[in-house]
């Protein structure tokens, strides 16, 4: 006997079916070859019993537990440079530190969270050059409310009205390999004046050798209206490393950067993704150079 499943476009549930539907069911691949599944809803005791052996949170509660009040207090402070509160930074970095294979408890930072972007150029390398474009219009990857692993394009319209605020925190330990180099984040704006296309970089000179530290700048007035920004990442002539985290793109109230926590710096989306630009692309990337974002123990 042989069995046949039908095909679908598009199905209409009945109001009072939803609960039931949505209950048992779960869509799989939503592009190429979107189809429905069966949700696991029901547990074996075995598998309940192998996935509490795997998960960190009851070692996470007995160590939260045992820090003092002000200690909450400083990750909850931390936590509120990266949109978390002091709980779920920890426990970001707690369990970070754990896959890293690294001991102990982080002490809360300011000016790092958890990952952080990383730009390592080595020899025959001395030269890196990361973009990260800002256009009227463009697509960004967002997480679907209420689903575990889901997203969702979204279009989003930047309306760039000044001032623009640039800035981030960096550590770097980097040395001068020839003649004319530097190491800088900047902005550069396009703008049309008198019927002529102009720009103009917003810079911040990084150092090379640095310990954590917050660098920004603030650009208040142009000629003209602005037609779009990037951002750019440009070391030249230097090898070492930089470290980046809390980039910031800000006007109009609101922070505009890409990955401004440095998740994952390098991330590129494929398939029905394609449109939405990576978080950061690299113009001049020659071998010698990596760029990504990781977790790092800065106390040692």
């Amino acid at each position: 006997m042989l069995y046949y499943m039908a095909k679908t476009s598009t199905i209409d549930i009945l109001p009072e079916l939803e609960p039931k539907y949505y209950g048992a069911l779960q869509p799989g691949d939503r592009f190429t070859f979107s189809r429905i599944r069966v949700k696991n809803t029901l547990l074996s005791a075995q598998r309940k019993k192998g996935i509490s052996q795997r998960s960190l949170l009851p070692e996470i509660s007995v160590a939260w537990s045992a820090l003092t009040t002000e200690e909450k207090e400083a990750w909850s402070l931390a936590g509120a440079n990266c949109n978390l509160n002091g709980w779920r930074l920890f426990v970001q970095d707690y369990c970070a530190r754990r896959v890293n294979e690294i001991e102990g408890i982080a002490t809360p930072s300011l000016l790092h969270q958890s990952w952080v972007g990383h730009i390592k150029i080595e020899e025959p390398a001395s030269e890196i050059k990361l973009i990260q474009i800002h256009p009227h219009f463009y697509y960004i990857s967002k997480k679907i409310y209420g689903k575990k692993s889901m997203y969702s394009p979204v279009l989003v319209t930047e309306d760039l009205q000044l001032p623009f605020t640039l800035g981030l925190n960096y550590s770097a330990n980097l040395e001068s390999v020839g003649p004319n180099s530097f190491a800088k984040m900047y902005a550069r704006f396009w703008y049309s004046y008198q019927g002529v296309n102009h720009h103009v970089d917003l810079p911040i000179n990084l150092d090379y050798f640095t310990e954590w530290k917050t660098a920004s700048v603030t650009l208040n007035t142009l000629k003209s209206i602005v037609i779009r920004y990037d951002l750019y990442l440009h070391l030249y002539n230097v090898r070492g490393d930089l470290f980046i985290d809390n980039v910031k793109a800000e006007h109009s109230g609101q922070n505009w950067a890409r990955d401004p926590f440095c998740k994952d710096i390098n991330q590129g989306f494929t398939r029905n993704f394609y449109q939405i630009p990576k978080h950061w692309s690299a113009s001049i990337a020659p071998e010698g150079v990596v760029f990504e974002s990781g977790y790092y123990n800065f106390e040692n």
